[in-house]
């Protein structure tokens, strides 16, 4: 029972993390709480603590700030720092809000550290989430002398936490009075043991998926019409057939199929104000019964075959779509971009939304004052899509990257790195409302480096 208020290490501050280690040893996103952790409660961000952030995002890992206080104070506390979205009234140390941040990163649980000052809400919120957390010593205010009954259970539990042998270590900080550990090779995941144990938990995680959506129900959309809405937010067309040295050509015709019956689910699909799309809601288990064949999949962090194989290329088509609309996505998983080298002109996120049945989806909620509809269908070897609506929204969106590069890093291995936004016009007049981050792309590269273009190179 006390090990679910153990964190997986502990440091005298934030400052005395090591986040080039946790980088190295496969973290890629750090959740951080705010006040007693990063600046006493109540105060603004200092300095130093700007510059922590800009350090960290520099080691290659993203930041969320994960808080129960209010949006003004996150914001407030915000005004010098970029990159870095938020969750305000988490309701820590409820699970709900880590794994929703988890997803904001477009992360796996694995790679994901929480950094905060309370056993009895970040920790303790973070071990119920199945993340990795550090503890850092609580801040305060000057002078302050009372600190509650609370933080005394917390300094004995810390000191129980000391001497236990089985505790985990990330290796990325040191405790006072210790040399600095040598980083450790993160220990494998149960489902990384053996293929039946994957399988095993795959099996864990559809179940899980079935029993949330039971538990707390969504409207999901479910009506369909054939006729088209009448006013074309975006359209996209994709040659989903690619023919190149070392591409399995049988795979990406089976592709082509998968992604032809999974089209066929959701072509007219109505998404009503304050209804939500799910991926798979709509086109439902994939199996050789329902005729889906063996396609390209990332699995493992390497490029396989796998039953339903290029249905990823449906949902990031899906995804492109409503980017390009004022609909909220609100589950996204991201998985490399570097597939395949560039076919003619580079294209921003032309790749790298994830779906696995079902618990790895995609879903948006339709948050205008309007309906709006998906078309897809394919035609040869091209698909089309379509969002529509029933009147035209008050702005137009466009996708836009910048300080797109391409670097070997300390693993040997090649990863593309690029910033992933988004410009607001207004419809009308043609003129840049605003700009919105969407997220920061670190991809590996899935093809010969060799064919990365040498002026896109950095070391």
């Amino acid at each position: 029972m006390l090990r679910m208020f153990y964190p997986c290490e502990y440091a005298a501050s934030v400052f005395a993390i090591d986040y080039d280690a946790l980088y190295r040893l496969g973290y890629r996103g750090v959740l951080f709480d705010i006040d007693n952790t990063l600046v006493p409660h109540g105060n603004g961000s200092t300095p130093a603590v700007d510059a922590l952030f800009a350090r960290i995002h520099r080691a290659g890992l993203k930041t969320l700030l994960l808080s129960n206080n209010s949006e003004e104070r996150i914001l407030r506390f915000l005004a010098h720092i970029d990159d870095t979205p938020y969750i305000a009234l988490a309701n820590k140390p409820d699970p709900a809000a880590y794994r929703r941040a988890v997803q904001m990163l477009g992360l796996r649980p694995e790679q994901t550290v929480v950094v905060g000052d309370q056993l009895f809400t970040d920790i303790y919120g973070a071990n119920r989430a199945g993340l990795d957390s550090i503890l850092v010593q609580f801040l305060h205010h000057a002078g302050e002398r009372h600190f509650g009954k609370r933080r005394a259970v917390e300094a004995l539990l810390l000191r129980c936490w000391r001497h236990s042998r089985r505790c985990r270590r990330i290796g990325a900080v040191t405790l006072p009075g210790e040399e600095a550990p040598m980083p450790q090779k993160r220990r494998k995941l149960f489902c990384e043991m053996n293929p039946l144990f994957y399988a095993i938990s795959v099996q864990k995680e559809i179940l899980r998926r079935h029993l949330a959506d039971r538990l707390h129900p969504q409207p999901f959309a479910r009506a369909r019409q054939s006729a088209p809405l009448p006013n074309l937010v975006y359209a996209r067309t994709i040659h989903m057939i690619r023919r190149a040295p070392g591409v399995n050509l049988e795979h990406q015709q089976n592709k082509a199929v998968n992604i032809g019956l999974a089209a066929g689910k959701i072509d007219g699909l109505l998404i009503r104000p304050g209804e939500v799309f799910s991926f798979w809601q709509a086109v439902g288990k994939v199996t050789r019964r329902n005729g889906y064949k063996e396609g390209r999949v990332i699995a493992h962090d390497r490029l396989t075959a796998d039953i339903g194989g290029g249905l990823c290329n449906l949902s990031h088509t899906l995804h492109q779509l409503v980017l390009h609309s004022p609909l909220q996505v609100t589950e996204f998983h991201h998985h490399s971009d570097a597939l395949a080298p560039d076919e003619g002109p580079h294209v921003p996120f032309s790749a790298g939304t994830s779906i696995c049945y079902n618990y790895v989806d995609f879903r948006f909620c339709n948050t205008t004052g309007q309906t709006v509809q998906l078309r897809v269908w394919c035609e040869g070897e091209e698909m089309h899509a379509e969002l529509r609506s029933e009147r035209p929204f008050p702005c137009r969106y466009e996708i836009v990257e910048e300080d797109r590069h391409f670097c070997r890093e300390g693993d040997g291995r090649y990863y593309h790195i690029s910033r992933i936004g988004r410009n607001v016009y207004d419809a009308h007049s043609g003129a840049l409302l605003r700009k919105e981050p969407l997220f920061d792309n670190h991809s590996r590269v899935m093809y010969d480096p060799a064919l990365i273009p040498p002026e896109l190179l950095r070391t």
